[in-house]
Order: C-alpha cells, then sequence, then structure tokens
C-alpha cells in the first residue's frame, strides 16, 4: 500500500494506495517481456567497522509490469538462501477493530465525490477539462462514472485505464515469488509497521467528503503525464526487468508523485488529526527494523519500493547519512 493510500485507509478506517491546447492521446503498444526476467540487482548495504560485516541486501520493486511477466532473480535467491530474515514493505494499521469497521461502511458512500455535487468541470480550469476529455475518450471511453468524483480519484482512475490499454498491470509477482522463497528458506518476515489509532471516524469520513482538496496539481500533472511521457512507462517497465538501473535512475518520476501525494497530505481532516507525519513515521519505522535487522543479523534482504531508493531523500539515502555504505547494483 502506498503511503497516501495507507493514510486514506487510516483516514477512513476502512477495512483493508495561458497553456497548450488538448494534446492527442499517443498510440502506445501493448509490451511484451519474453521469458524470466531478473529485475534489478541488488543494493548491498553495510557498516563493517560496527556489525562485523553484517550486511542488508536491498530488492527495489516497481509497477506497473508488463502483464503476466515472469520474476526470477539468481542474485537474490542466493541472498535469500544465506540470510536469516526479510524485511518487508513498511505498511500503516489502522486500529478500528472489525465492529467499528463494519459500522462505517455506509459512510464511505460517495466519498471520492466532489463536495457539493459538483461536477469535475467544475473544479477543474477549462483548458484542463478539454484536455481530460480527450484522454478520456482514449482510455476510459464512455462511461460518466469519474465526472462527479475530485481531481485526485479522476487521475487515478485516467491511470489505471492507460497503464491497462499499454499491456501494464499494478502486479504482485515480484512480492509473491519473494515471499515463497523467503517461506521456502524459513526466513523470518518482518513488516515494520506504523500503528495508529483511529477514534470518531465517522466524524472524519463526513469532514473529508465536505472538504475541498487541493488536487488540481495531481490532476493537472497527471493529464500532462499521459499526453507526453507515457512511453516512459514502457522504458521503466523494460528496464526494471532488465536490470538497468541507470535508465530508471534517469527516469524516474517525482513531481507527479508528490504532487497527488501531497493533496492527501495537506487536507485539513489530515492534520488536525495528526497524521500530517505519516510519511515519516513510515519511514522512521522501515529504518528502525533495518539498522536493527543490521545488528542482529549476518544477512538480511529487503523488498522496498524503487521510489524509498533512487529518490535523494530515500531510505537508503537516511542509511547514508547515519554512516552506512551504499552500493549500487553491480
Amino acid at each position: 500500500m502506498t503511503v497516501a493510500g495507507a493514510v486514506l485507509a487510516v483516514l477512513l478506517a476502512a477495512p483493508t494506495e495561458g497553456q497548450s491546447p488538448p494534446a492527442a492521446a499517443p498510440q502506445l503498444e501493448e509490451i511484451l517481456v519474453a521469458g524470466e526476467q531478473p529485475g534489478p540487482g541488488l543494493w548491498k548495504v553495510t557498516r563493517p567497522a560496527a556489525d562485523g560485516g553484517h550486511v542488508l541486501w536491498v530488492l527495489g520493486t516497481y509497477g506497473p509490469l508488463p502483464r503476466k511477466m515472469k520474476w526470477r532473480s539468481s542474485e537474490f535467491e542466493s541472498a535469500i538462501a544465506r540470510s536469516q530474515e526479510l524485511l518487508a514493505q513498511p505498511e500503516v494499521n489502522p486500529e478500528v477493530g472489525l465492529f467499528g469497521g463494519i459500522a462505517l461502511l455506509p459512510s464511505l458512500v460517495g466519498l471520492r465525490d466532489n463536495p457539493d455535487d459538483k461536477r469535475l468541470q467544475e473544479v477543474v480550469p477549462e483548458d484542463l477539462y478539454l484536455r481530460w476529455q480527450a484522454l478520456k475518450a482514449r482510455y476510459i471511453g464512455r462511461s460518466d462514472k469519474a465526472e462527479r468524483w475530485r481531481p485526485l480519484f479522476a487521475a487515478g482512475e485516467l491511470y489505471r485505464a492507460a497503464i491497462d490499454d499499454a499491456g501494464l498491470e499494478r502486479s504482485t509477482v515480484v512480492w509473491n515469488s519473494v515471499r515463497k522463497l523467503a517461506r521456502r528458506h524459513d526466513l523470518r518476515i518482518t513488516t515494520p509497521e506504523v500503528e495508529v489509532k483511529v477514534e470518531r471516524a465517522r466524524e472524519a469520513v463526513k469532514a473529508f467528503k465536505r472538504e475541498p482538496l487541493d488536487d488540481v496539481e495531481c490532476f493537472a500533472k497527471t493529464l500532462e503525464f499521459l499526453e507526453a511521457d507515457l512511453d516512459l512507462l514502457r522504458e521503466r517497465a523494460l528496464a526494471w526487468a532488465q536490470g538497468d538501473v541507470e535508465l530508471l535512475r534517469a527516469s524516474w518520476p517525482r513531481a507527479l508523485g508528490s504532487a497527488c501525494i501531497g493533496a492527501v497530505m495537506g487536507s485539513q481532516v489530515i492534520q488536525e488529526r495528526g497524521y500530517g507525519d505519516m510519511i515519516e513515521r513510515v519511514k522512521a519505522a522501515w529504518l528502525a527494523e533495518a539498522e536493527r535487522a543490521l545488528r542482529e543479523n549476518e544477512s538480511t534482504v529487503a523488498v522496498l519500493w524503487l521510489g524509498a531508493i533512487l529518490d535523494a531523500d530515500g531510505y537508503l539515502a537516511a542509511l547514508r547519512e547515519r554512516g552506512y555504505t551504499v552500493e549500487d547494483p553491480r
């Protein structure tokens, strides 16, 4: 689950991620990746002076990936075989209880809709709406279900339809393979978690429904990406499958994700309930487990979203700042 999705889960306590004229949507051939693919190599984290040569091997995951792609990395299998523990992706665990979640479900209806029953055309600039119509016709078709949605959710629906059209899917093939390998070798699997107690969840949902989000930038950047940079999805998917870290680093997107996460994290209901620092808390939870594992285990393997590895302020950058040596895949 992405941090933004996790924060929404916390908020909702749902039982569980003068401008240019409209551009024609690009035609994108379906991506085909034949045979088993290794994915990127492993990042190596060490602090030999303090930990006697203990090592943390980090696999970067990416999505969307080609539909029905097979994945197998002999390097990662070797690391699993000589390790004692697997660190999974960090998660947010909202504590509401079974009955609290069931009682909340009716209030979730219409959550994605704009406040005051406004249509998308009424809440985004005219030029953006014209561009939306062109892309919507290409990827979504005649369905008008997103026309009453907030820009953030409409952008997400468009993005999902576009990657499906490109022959991509938000697959769990990598994690499923990793988990099976870990169980086969009797590794302890640790999931770094941030537990959040949710109070007055129904009130939070009602407040969220009333509150306009600052999500027009997210909407605009999504349209811009789908108009001009959709081919980068193909390039990054192939680069991940073939282990081309340099291409991944050169083409890694930042602005789109930041704008959309910021729309959620900056909302009043998130801030007032003390969830505004959730990104930092999730990062801190992972770092604490990574440092513990480096102290206790001779070898540990971890799975991290590629952005947490490549971003200048990401998880591995934080380990560097704490004195660890981080080596890129060879």
